[in-house]
């Protein structure tokens, strides 16, 4: 599980830098750029997301571990 949430992460973060470039900074809310800034945003829920999913595993294995 954890290995999956990294390559997602990593992913989402190529997604992000690949959208950073297309964004046009004079009219960012117009023609292609709105799309881009809409995958930035949707690349940081993933990696919130994923960021969770690690952190609440990691919470599940300490509370397994003492029972």
């Amino acid at each position: 599980m954890k290995i999956i949430t990294i390559i997602i992460s990593v992913l989402a973060l190529a997604l992000i830098v690949f959208n950073f470039t297309k964004v046009n900074f004079e009219a960012p809310f117009e023609g292609e750029s709105i799309i881009a800034l809409i995958t930035i945003l949707a690349g940081l829920c993933a990696i919130a997301l994923m960021t969770i999913l690690r952190i609440s595993k990691r919470i599940e294995e300490k509370v397994k571990g003492r029972r």
